[in-house]
């Protein structure tokens, strides 16, 4: 290795960072603010306004088409923002939704990043649309993507007046965590203006980094010395639970629950769970399969999300190696079994970031198993270096199926800058993982390497994945064992001079699998010879995909379909047109066909939006395979129906109906969500599931849950 090499990589960095960021001064909160959207209480008129902001989309750089102002306060207590979007016409703002944590991306809308640490790697995320639906989220993989799953307690009051929108927004302190001393933190916002399909910001105004880079923000100065107080959250939680199955009576419950928080430290957090339900988790949209690999689904659940950004482990693995699942604690096989007591402590301290979690699960009986009482756990620390860079370690211990000498630990390392060649993004990471347990035999090692370039005109990435045939974390999640997985791919992604063309993606994705010895498994060309995004917002896409499948088994896709064993080469081709959000009615259609193995399949898929007013929102999704082959065909057929009704933003009525040809049964879920307090809110949930026998409906079991909770702050 070249000795000069990192002294010259931490040279470049430092070199870099010293270019200037825009600051804002924030103001004194003297006084009390009336959360109604309207800024005109004293404190208001004396805080200092930032209007200087840039366009990203349509222009690079350019005059926005309506002015945006900004006023940040501060309180020992609490940081509180006030923003007035202008728009000439109010009657033409795009804003539909009121439910909380929903996309607003295709809506008007205003998001704020802030990084309480300013490490540049971290950070929170808060959005708002004109309807005051409230979005919040953790910055995940050093700004490339979010953790949207992750909930605070904050409120934002909107209003749309004859001169646009504006809205205040209350984050109290005890919310967030923060390194103390600092009077100055990261902090940028962005703004979007649907029907024109326009996006501007305060900070970091180049379409080669994104939004939420906490490395590329402006500063929000002048900050006070802030007092969390004693730092304890107390939550308790009451839920009244009415169970039956078929063929039993009707079981009705008491189930109480406490989650007990305490800051150590402004940004440290200590948590105590005892008795933990998830009552209050949305139900898993179902999928098909249509491999020989098992299905992803992300996590839902509060507890396990809160500060679940300390433990991302590596750079590139996505869903193909995740050392630290949490869905495998508290699920199995996707039913839910007793979480009865449980403690986190996460945090950062200096430049080092740490997670640790302790639960105890009580013992359970499956159709073929009865499980006994067992313990697991997680550790990970991370250590920023070279400002956007970081190292770190990850370490699990304990097993869902209570099978003993169950550990794995790994090492990362990901070298990242936003300063590549001056103004470019550039990451490089390596991860190792070694898994082991009781009766585990062979290589139980992963090895992870990826270099990426992922910019606005050139996205370009190589991906090396090395899985050994033993390598099966307990707590992880590894689709696919036994592997060497080379990927190469790229998107040239032009912006031409057209009026009617926004962005062309042209797209070139290869990947190859061989075993370990080398003999080849899988390969996929995946090409985008057109995706095109229009000036409408519409988009459509075409696709050529050859790709090669070795069966060393039978691959049974259906109960009463096996593909025998061989190597097949096929040719999948894809239509797809997308529909502007900005529209009532919008959505997604999806043709793919051509040969698959040694027959033919036809994916047809649709998810459709229809907003007939502000109050309600229809969501319909829908697939439907045909398979043709030799071993014999097969139809499958998935339907969901959701409806929402916008209530206000503190008030939610959802429904979603799932039906599958596969298991042909038809699954109701009702959620009503009130929150009546900033800090308090009220669950009622209906679950009924029901089979569809060939000449009439069978009853499976209905659940009924009725939760309340609300957080003490001391």
């Amino acid at each position: 290795m070249n000795l000069y090499l990192p002294g010259f990589l931490l040279l470049l960095t430092t070199l870099s960072f010293s270019q200037s960021r825009p600051t804002m001064s924030c103001g004194v909160l003297s006084g009390d603010i009336i959360l109604d959207g309207i800024l005109d209480e004293p404190n208001w008129l004396d805080a200092v306004i930032i209007d200087q902001f840039k366009t990203i989309v349509p222009i690079e750089g350019g005059t926005p088409s309506g002015r945006t102002e900004i006023r940040v306060l501060a309180s020992s207590k609490q940081l509180v923002i006030g923003i007035k979007c202008f728009d000439p016409n109010p009657q033409e703002i795009i804003s539909y939704s009121k439910l909380r944590d929903n996309d607003l991306d295709n809506e008007d809308h205003i998001r704020l990043v802030i990084d309480p640490f300013l490490d540049g790697q971290s950070g929170y995320i808060l959005a708002v649309n004109a309807n005051g639906a409230r979005y919040d989220a953790l910055v995940s993989n050093r700004g490339e993507s979010e953790n949207s799953d992750w909930d605070a307690i904050w409120d934002a009051v909107p209003l749309i007046h004859e001169d646009g929108w504006s809205v205040e927004i209350v984050i109290p302190i005890q919310s967030i965590s923060f390194k103390k001393g600092l009077t100055e933190w990261g902090f940028n916002i962005e703004r979007r203006i649907q029907r024109f399909q326009e996006t501007i910001r305060w900070a970091n105004v180049r379409r080669d980094q994104w939004f939420i880079q906490t490395s590329r923000a402006g500063l929000l100065t002048g900050l006070p010395e802030f007092n969390y107080g004693l730092g304890l959250n107390i939550r308790p939680s009451l839920n009244i639970r009415s169970e039956r199955t078929a063929g039993s009576d009707n079981d009705i419950g008491l189930e109480p629950s406490l989650d007990i928080s305490q800051k150590i430290g402004p940004n440290v957090v200590a948590t105590v769970t005892v008795n933990t339900d998830f009552a209050e988790s949305e139900v898993d949209t179902r999928q098909t399969n249509l491999t020989r690999f098992p299905l992803f689904f992300p996590e839902k659940r509060a507890f396990f999300l809160e500060g679940s950004d300390i433990f991302e482990f590596g750079f590139g693995l996505r869903r193909n190696i995740i050392p630290f699942f949490s869905r495998r604690i508290g699920l199995f096989e996707g039913t839910e079994v007793p979480l009865e007591a449980g403690g986190k402590i996460n945090g950062r301290i200096g430049k080092t970031s740490f997670g640790g979690m302790l639960m105890h699960i009580g013992s359970r009986t499956t159709d073929d198993l009865i499980l006994d009482n067992t313990t697991m756990g997680v550790v990970r620390v991370k250590h920023n270096v070279l400002k956007e860079s970081s190292i770190g370690f990850i370490s699990s211990i304990g097993d869902p199926l209570s099978r003993a000498g169950s550990r794995t630990s790994g090492i990362d390392f990901t070298y990242q800058t936003t300063r590549f060649q001056g103004d470019k993004n550039f990451i490089a990471g390596i991860s190792g993982m070694l898994a082991n347990r009781e009766g585990l035999e062979g290589d139980k090692t992963a090895l992870a390497i990826k270099v990426d370039y992922p910019n606005d005109l050139w996205d370009v990435a190589l991906t090396y994945l090395r899985i050994g045939e033993a390598f099966d974390p307990s707590l992880g999640f590894v689709p696919r064992k036994n592997i060497q997985s080379f990927s190469l791919g790229g998107t040239y992604a032009p912006r031409p001079s057209w009026k009617w063309l926004r962005q062309m993606r042209n797209q070139l994705f290869l990947t190859y699998i061989s075993d370990l010895e080398g003999s080849w498994q899988s390969y996929r060309a995946f090409t985008a010879p057109i995706n095109w995004r229009m000036e409408s917002g519409d988009r459509y896409e075409l696709n050529y995909v050859p790709q090669g499948e070795k069966l060393m088994l039978p691959f049974e896709i259906t109960d009463e379909v096996v593909i025998p064993e061989g190597d097949y080469h096929f040719a999948r081709y894809r239509l797809e047109a997308e529909l502007a959000a900005k529209r009532k009615f919008n959505g997604q259609l999806t043709w793919w066909f051509g040969s698959f193995y040694n027959g033919s399949l036809d994916e047809l898929e649709a998810s459709i939006n229809w907003n007939p007013t502000k109050l309600i929102t229809f969501e319909f999704i829908g697939t439907r395979n045909i398979g043709r082959l030799p071993a014999g065909d097969f139809d499958q057929t998935l339907v969901g129906m959701r409806i929402r009704m916008n209530v206000t933003p503190n008030l939610q009525v959802n429904s979603f109906i799932q039906y599958d040809t596969d298991s042909r049964a038809l699954g109701i879920n009702a959620r009503v969500h009130w929150i009546y307090h900033t800090q308090g809110d009220i669950f009622l949930v209906v679950n009924h599931n029901s089979l569809n026998r060939t000449k009439n409906w069978e009853f499976i079991n209905q659940q009924i849950l009725l939760k309340g909770r609300y957080t003490f702050r001391l």
